[in-house]
């Protein structure tokens, strides 16, 4: 396989994680509950009863996972603050020993020549909020600002960039509207206050950040190109309901201080949307956050029935169609496939954000991939090669679009571990290193390597 081209200079390269997905030790050191802890409580909310109770222990084994950071060649990694560990009921002061742990991980990545990247929400909701209303009550987006600035006290100097929530959009897809992840509460389009908390928590949390940090502000939203099913005015029509969901609804009002058009869903006006709220929610960021794994391939519910196989969003699409929502996801078929069964389509990526620029123009910030990967049917010591072909596929895209004239100024990979990986449990493996979650062994996979080797290259002087 021939080297990658030559990224620009000063790109950031590097891996990403989520805390309830690694840290395990979830009645460490004063940390409260969180959603995660009581969702997987529940029979049959998770593939095989998996909990993140120990995960990858990266709690007390963060040195050995920085080490391995650093062995790969890394320049950055995002991770994300467990909001119970540091502030187990989501109110009041700071429980000391959550904030020390991130600040020994902080200064650990500076000690190796790492960027931290941190994410202050990654689903881990404490569950004393979510039992006042979690993300359909508003007041959680002004806990979210307290909380916010707990952290950014304390490590506002050291912090590269800030990211203030992830994948929103799934977050309250799945959690809130479908309830296939936690908290698990199925409110379908009542979900939608949701929506707007979670912005508006993004909202009063930007202002906190620029007070106390140095870092790059930021907000990652994950992206699916959305292909019609058909050439037919109804199949044309659900996909531009699925987008102005999946792809625009956490989009439009942060770059254009507005809403997408929604009354596909019945929906003509919002309610909960207060005076000042799209202001907040719309002050400049400093880049977007793009998390990109597949396409969807979508229908209207009429014309779904003609197609027949293994759809993208699996028992997510099950719910869409129970629910009567206006869409229906189909097979994409002709691409080979993950062992989660999306299908691998690299140019995708390339058409993703060379339609981010088109759609958005100068409002558009710089964009990082903030993660981009595939779970794999792997073992130590097998060949890796599907997740090599897929990373070595998506970079060449992303270098065209770079080329293209989009400005992209990083890449992490999903994931640096092997992980829980929400109600899929441990079933599903996206890591560059294997974890044997009895033993808690890392072995490096042969992706790892091949990374490693792509780095060394990108570094190397030009004249060599």
């Amino acid at each position: 396989m021939d080297a990658l081209p030559r990224f620009p200079a000063g790109f950031r390269w590097g891996t990403a994680t989520a805390s309830y997905q690694i840290e395990g030790a979830v009645r460490a050191d004063g940390r409260g509950a969180s959603v995660w802890d009581s969702f997987c409580a529940e029979p049959g909310r998770v593939k095989n009863g998996d909990t993140g109770e120990t995960a990858c222990d990266h709690y007390h084994r963060w040195p050995e996972d920085v080490a391995l950071m650093a062995g790969l060649g890394a320049d950055a990694y995002r991770f994300s603050v467990a909001w119970p560990r540091v502030q187990p009921d989501g109110r009041g002061p700071a429980n000391a020993q959550g904030l020390d742990f991130y600040d020994r991980l902080v200064d650990a990545l500076l000690d190796r020549g790492i960027a931290p990247y941190l994410t202050l929400y990654h689903w881990d909701l404490p569950q004393a909020l979510e039992d006042d209303g979690g993300w359909t009550a508003r007041d959680t987006a002004h806990r979210f600002a307290d909380y916010t600035a707990l952290v950014a006290d304390r490590l506002g100097d050291r912090v590269a960039a800030w990211i203030t929530l992830n994948e929103p959009f799934v977050h309250m897809s799945e959690g809130y509207s479908l309830g296939t992840h936690a908290p698990g509460r199925m409110l379908l389009l009542d979900a939608l206050p949701a929506a707007h908390h979670l912005l508006l928590g993004h909202g009063l949390a930007v202002p906190v950040l620029r007070e106390r940090v140095s870092g790059q502000v930021m907000l990652t939203n994950n992206y699916s190109p959305v292909w019609p099913a058909a050439d037919t005015p109804a199949d044309r029509a659900a996909a531009d309901a699925f987008d102005a969901l999946q792809n625009r609804l956490f989009t439009d009002p942060v770059l254009l201080g507005r809403y997408p058009d929604l009354s596909a869903y019945g929906v003509m006006e919002l309610p909960f949307v207060q005076d000042g709220d799209l202001a907040l929610i719309s002050a400049p960021l400093d880049g977007l956050g793009v998390n990109y794994y597949s396409p969807t391939r979508i229908a209207s519910p009429a014309g779904a029935a003609q197609h027949e196989g293994p759809t993208v969003l699996g028992e997510v699409g099950e719910r869409i169609q129970e629910a009567g929502l206006p869409f229906q996801d189909t097979p994409i078929e002709g691409y080979p496939v993950t062992a989660f069964g999306w299908p691998v389509v690299p140019d995708a990526l390339h058409e993703l954000l060379t339609g981010l620029r088109a759609a958005y123009g100068t409002a558009l910030p710089p964009i990082t991939i903030t993660e981009n990967g595939c779970s794999s049917h792997d073992e130590p010591g097998s060949p890796d090669d599907d997740r090599v072909t897929y990373l070595d596929g998506h970079l060449r895209a992303l270098h065209r679009a770079i080329t293209d004239g989009v400005d992209v100024r990083g890449y992490f990979v999903w994931s640096l571990l092997d992980n829980f990986e929400w109600a899929e449990g441990y079933s599903q493996r996206f890591g560059l290193v294997h974890v044997d979650f009895e033993t808690q062994k890392r072995t490096p996979k042969a992706s790892y390597h091949w990374l490693r080797a792509q780095l060394e290259a990108q570094h190397r002087p030009d004249d060599q």
